[in-house]
């Protein structure tokens, strides 16, 4: 008896210099089975959406989602042993996805949570009801956070206090900041996960804090959290700048965590050094979770050469997904939990599938190759070839 052949998986990709190529792709990366013991590091993954693609809408004007498929990437991200951040930028919020349809959101996986055993879960509150340009003061803003921190907990969900447009169009300067933040942590049940989000992930958010000087800016942030700290679970920081990151957290009350949201550093942050470590609550770990899991894993049996083995190849590939202009890096995640057959279509809300090149698609799919993360390497395969024949290549 002979055994049966291994068939390396190919597909035909563009190059950059208008030629085309048959690429042959590596192995998975093994992943050790869960062992169930809690990680030393807590780590959320935000969650994309999946659209319905058979749902009769304007894409652009209507979202449609596809409900079944998005709470089973829930419990998918939940046996692996990973936390939950809900209804935030990653599931398209503000972009695709509307107030109600979070509220909705939030309300269903909420309730998925409590029949999982040790699910974690906080979702995103913020101000997106409120359309900036009908925003005339901070009050305003007070009263928009205030009804979806009201909705939330009513529902029993946990709170990331996301950062608002509303806020940044209308706030004269920090003061204004410390306002809004005083008043609605006050009335907060449970302590908060405060989000600073960059403007490089939404421009609308341009001098955050009220100042454009972020190392101010990181003042004021500090000031409002460490006066709040009783009130506060932690901070994630989305500014993609690790030294600036580091100097925060060292900062911070010994009682506030910091959540790392560098997409492009998040590997030696977590990490941590003599003076401490960050946590995670990363977009990138939604396309990445079995490797997330496999790396902090490793992490929290000692071992530190096989925490950076697992997470340092996906690193290049996070720094592509999350490059400039980087509110589209939703693209790629949804795109790789297409390819590794979590949806069975590669359909976005707002149409937002079509922010991103061919190129810069063949690419993501080489380096997410190198990374080991496709589980059926044929699969995946054949899901690219179907996409790439959309642009002309391989058809």
């Amino acid at each position: 008896m002979h055994d049966t052949p291994h068939l390396t998986a190919t597909v035909t990709l563009p190059k950059a210099d208008r030629t085309t190529e048959l690429y042959a792709l590596g192995e998975p990366m093994p992943r050790a089975p869960r062992s169930g013991k809690p990680f030393n590091r807590l780590a959320l993954a935000a969650a994309h959406m999946v659209a319905d693609p058979f749902a009769d809408n304007d894409p652009w004007l209507k979202a449609a989602p596809d409900w079944d498929k998005t709470l089973a990437y829930r419990e998918y991200l939940w046996d692996l042993g990973l936390g939950l951040a809900e209804a935030m930028d990653t599931a398209q919020r503000g972009m695709g996805l509307d107030w109600p349809l979070a509220l909705e959101l939030i309300k269903r996986s909420t309730a998925l949570a409590r029949s999982k055993s040790g699910a974690v879960i906080f979702s995103g509150a913020g101000t997106d009801h409120l359309d900036p340009a009908e925003a005339r003061s901070i009050d305003d803003v007070i009263k928009a956070y205030e009804t979806q921190f009201e909705a939330i907990e009513a529902v029993g969900g946990r709170i990331i206090f996301m950062a608002s447009r509303a806020l940044a169009r209308v706030a004269k300067g920090p003061d204004d900041y410390v306002k809004v933040y005083d008043r609605i942590l006050s009335q907060a049940r449970e302590p908060v996960i405060i989000h600073w989000l960059g403007d490089m992930f939404d421009p609308a958010l341009r001098g955050y804090w009220g100042t454009h000087d972020l190392d101010a800016a990181m003042d004021v942030a500090i000031g409002v959290i460490n006066a709040n700290a009783a009130k506060v679970d932690g901070v994630k920081i989305s500014l993609l700048d690790k030294e600036k990151e580091v100097a925060m957290r060292r900062r911070l009350e010994k009682s506030v965590l910091m959540y790392t949201g560098d997409d492009f550093n998040y590997a030696e942050l977590i990490a941590g050094d003599e003076q401490g470590h960050s946590h995670a609550l990363l977009g990138i770990f939604d396309a990445i979770a079995p490797v997330a899991a496999t790396a902090l894993a490793a992490l929290t049996d000692g071992d530190l050469d096989g925490f950076h083995a697992a997470f340092g190849p996906t690193v290049p590939l996070s720094r592509h997904i999350f490059q400039a202009p980087t509110r589209f890096y939703k693209t790629g995640i949804v795109f790789i939990a297409y390819l590794n057959g979590h949806q069975d279509h590669f359909t976005m809300l707002g149409g937002q599938e079509s922010t991103r090149s061919m190129l810069h698609l063949a690419e993501l799919f080489r380096l997410a190759d190198k990374a080991g993360l496709f589980h059926d390497p044929h699969q995946a395969a054949t899901r690219m070839g179907r996409v790439m024949a959309t642009y002309g290549i391989g058809a």
